[in-house]
């Protein structure tokens, strides 16, 4: 995942202020010195980086420390304030028109993944009560529209294409199409090139006045570093973008170009591809980004891709709660939870969005990690799953033989199981101690 150099270098800085009461000057250029080493190594823009070294080293010299923070935690604030600052302040909405269509530009270099992302896009705005329509524009790469329709079909948005016809008629037949067929959005997938050269730009300039979009996103590949930042500003200056879209950013990326675009071309990023998956796609918040960079997680992110993906009714959510309180949660329940988290995507990048995970390095977690386990539960009988107390020698080994599995996997997952409840059980004690009478805030 991107940033996870840089997450490493920013705690080991950090980390060489723990137990200072407060910070003399020195400490604060050593820390700081610390500090732009990481940024550079991440590829930010060296400019970028010496003016956020200066910023945030005025603000740390002399720091009168809050009494709810020790100098660590001030001084990490302070970052991450700088950080937020850096790639926005605050998450950049998409506009629309105020005719029936608005039109999007997706533009950008070849292989940054525009037709990819204009799938993503399509699929996010048709979660969100639009109807999009995706339009072929590029005819210049092999098979670029057949992918297009590959990708829209499988987000259920219809493609519109005319060929090899010239890219400005394509694009103004489909923002026709839309008005008469109640489509909204038109999102076009644009040709990019291997270089930005003066045909490409010229193409894109001749759209841009046909249709007049409303917005002009340029995709860019996060793992290009730097040259993120050169293609942003030559495309700007052509077309005057509106925002960035990042791709690749769960990749094995630096993370220069999330940190260095906004400051430099003063254009937001308003959305992040975070994995393969047409589904995979986030708005950018800055102040998140900020929070994951520094290692302490984005729960409001892990939050909502659970709603959004964990489709439970309020009947259940309740039930569920109740056996979580008087510990009584099953194995069943645990089969059923599972399922439910595999729909949220890969576990990895999921601890990551959790507060103080990324202290635990690179966490390598396999596809199949809830296959075991999961092909387990299965194998058992209803009986079984609901108290497995009931589970003797006999009936373990016909479970492991049932799942492709050993006995020793059945007895761990049973003991994983087991400790799990018991924790279950501490934590509710402690509520209960906390609140005086305990009471569930889902059902009375």
């Amino acid at each position: 995942m991107a940033f996870e150099g840089l997450t490493q270098r920013l705690q080991q800085a950090f980390g060489k202020m723990r137990g200072k009461g407060k910070l003399t000057e020195e400490d604060v250029k050593l820390v700081m010195r610390e500090v732009r080493m990481a940024l550079l190594e991440a590829d930010v823009n060296y400019k970028v980086v010496k003016d956020f070294v200066k910023k945030a080293t005025e603000r740390c010299v002399g720091l009168e420390v809050m009494e709810s923070l020790n100098t660590q935690q001030q001084v990490i604030k302070i970052v991450n304030e700088e950080l937020t600052t850096l790639m926005g302040g605050t998450n950049a909405r998409l506009q629309y028109s105020s005719s029936p269509v608005t039109v999007f530009m997706l533009c950008g270099l070849q292989g940054a993944g525009k037709t990819t992302m204009s799938a993503k896009l399509a699929s996010w705005l048709k979660k969100d009560g639009k109807r999009p329509l995706l339009v072929g524009c590029d005819i210049y790469r092999p098979a670029a529209i057949k992918q297009l329709q590959v990708v829209g079909s499988q987000v259920g948005v219809p493609v519109f294409e005319r060929g090899t016809q010239d890219p400005v008629r394509t694009a103004q037949e489909a923002v026709d199409f839309a008005r008469s067929h109640q489509h909204d959005v038109v999102i076009l997938d644009t040709a990019g090139r291997l270089h930005i050269d003066e045909a490409l730009m010229d193409e894109l300039a001749r759209v841009c006045e046909a249709v007049h979009p409303t917005e002009i996103l340029l995709t860019i590949d996060a793992m290009t570093g730097q040259d993120a930042v050169n293609v942003a500003n030559t495309f700007n200056s052509k077309l005057e973008i509106t925002g960035c879209i990042l791709t690749k950013l769960d990749g094995d990326t630096r993370g220069g170009a999330a940190l260095s675009v906004r400051a430099v071309t003063g254009k937001p990023i308003k959305f992040a591809g975070t994995g393969e998956k047409l589904t995979d796609i986030e708005p950018f918040h800055p102040e998140r980004m900020a929070s994951r960079i520094l290692g302490m997680g984005d729960m409001l992110t892990f939050i909502e891709k659970a709603q959004e993906t964990i489709q439970i009714d309020e009947e259940e959510a309740v039930d569920l709660a109740k056996k979580m309180k008087n510990a009584e949660f099953t194995l069943e329940d645990f089969l059923t939870q599972m399922q439910q988290i595999k729909k949220m995507g890969p576990l990895g990048g999921l601890l990551k969005m959790l507060p103080g995970m990324s202290q635990l390095g690179d966490i390598e977690i396999p596809e199949d990690a809830m296959k075991k386990p999961e092909a387990i539960i299965r194998s058992m009988t209803k009986k079984e799953r609901r108290n497995p107390s009931i589970l003797n020698a006999s009936r373990r080994k016909r479970i492991a033989a049932g799942s492709g599995t050993t006995v020793q996997d059945v007895n761990q997952l049973i003991r994983q199981f087991e400790d799990m409840k018991k924790q279950m059980k501490v934590m509710m004690n402690q509520a209960r101690g906390k609140r005086g009478r305990f009471r569930f805030p889902m059902g009375r």
